[in-house]
């Protein structure tokens, strides 16, 4: 085996593969890249066994095809210290060495044979439709800061997609909780139900946020495929029941608060700064069109804030400012609505 490479490219790669490769993985194998040069192509993939990465680089000049698999973090931090945009020659020296060189520096990285790399060929022609990659984004983006982190409820643990329906229009709705807080996002579109694991919401959204175009889904019943332009991301799916969210929402929160959403957002922010635990809870005292913003901690001092709002009604109510933050952050528009009932209730 033996090609030249752009470093940018192979460094952009390699990046992604980060994500996807346990830091502490009990199998060598799985801390390794596969390295596949063919047809003017060098494809890489990484996996853990529950989600696998693949990714096409196109136009490389590949001298002699080949493959094998070497250390991912490794490799990643000897090419992103290459100067940018350079060309990388790599060659397999014999089975267990890949000679990587550029400039003036020369590398030997230990190898693990290809035959070895652990891969799955599966038949994702069920399901399949297509979706804009922005419109994906956005929805993981208004969902994945409410995904629980509790082991013990794993089916809490990813973003749940299902259909429902307003008006008669069927919507791809995603809805994601920690039991403390829940978002709920949603776009035009027929699907089938499935809960998407957190790992792989968080790998997504970095492959999303650099490309633009329309990435094709397909899912069998226990996992599901991501194809974007040069990249494919395969992933198993959480077996279990997300519970119904939909009798949680209050109902009768009849009491409107409408507000600026940069000005109340940076207010917030402000306010919590007082904290060193953004658990502290930020006080809100309402009145006839003024919103009184305040934290006390006892370690640390206080601040408060008043903002002019429309809201008719008095109320006193505390939340935790970092869900505040977390919300008003994937919020669009200029202005906000907040719905009310009384001190205690959601």
């Amino acid at each position: 085996m033996k090609f030249n490479v752009n470093q940018q490219d192979l460094q952009q790669a390699l990046n992604y593969c980060q994500g996807v490769i346990e830091k502490r993985s009990t199998l060598p194998i799985l801390s390794n890249v596969l390295l596949n040069a063919s047809n003017s192509n060098l494809t890489i993939t990484a996996t853990d066994l529950d989600l696998i990465f693949i990714h096409q680089i196109n136009n490389v000049e590949v001298i002699e095809e080949g493959n094998t698999t070497t250390t991912s973090s490794i490799m990643y931090d000897i090419i992103r210290k290459f100067s940018s945009g350079k060309k990388i020659n790599l060659s397999l020296t014999n089975v267990s060495k890949l000679q990587v060189e550029s400039e003036k520096s020369v590398f030997n990285l230990n190898c693990i044979s290809a035959s070895e790399f652990p891969l799955t060929d599966e038949n994702f022609n069920q399901n399949e439709f297509s979706i804009k990659s922005k419109q994906l984004l956005k929805l993981l983006n208004k969902c994945k800061f409410s995904v629980s982190n509790d082991e013990t409820r794993h089916y809490l643990s990813g973003i749940f997609f299902h259909q429902t329906q307003t008006e008669d229009k069927n919507f791809l709705t995603a809805a994601a909780t920690d039991s403390h807080r829940m978002s709920i996002s949603k776009i035009r579109l027929d699907f089938e139900p499935i809960i998407l694991p957190k790992k792989t919401i968080f790998q997504l959204c970095s492959l999303l946020e650099s490309y633009d175009g329309d990435v094709k889904i397909s899912n069998i019943k226990s996992k599901i495929k991501f194809e974007l332009n040069n990249s494919i991301l395969i992933s198993k799916l959480i077996d279990g029941k997300f519970p119904n969210y939909i009798q949680v929402i209050p109902k009768n929160n009849q009491k409107k608060l409408e507000i600026d959403l940069k000005l109340f957002l940076d207010s917030v922010d402000r306010v919590a700064s007082v904290s060193l635990d953004k658990k502290d809870g930020v006080k809100f005292n309402l009145s006839k069109d003024v919103l009184n913003l305040s934290v006390n901690n006892t370690n640390s001092g206080d601040g408060k804030e008043s903002l002019t709002v429309k809201f008719d009604h008095d109320l006193e109510i505390s939340f935790n400012s970092r869900y505040l933050i977390d919300v008003a952050s994937q919020l669009d528009g200029d202005k906000i609505e907040i719905f009310f009932n009384d001190t205690g209730s959601p």
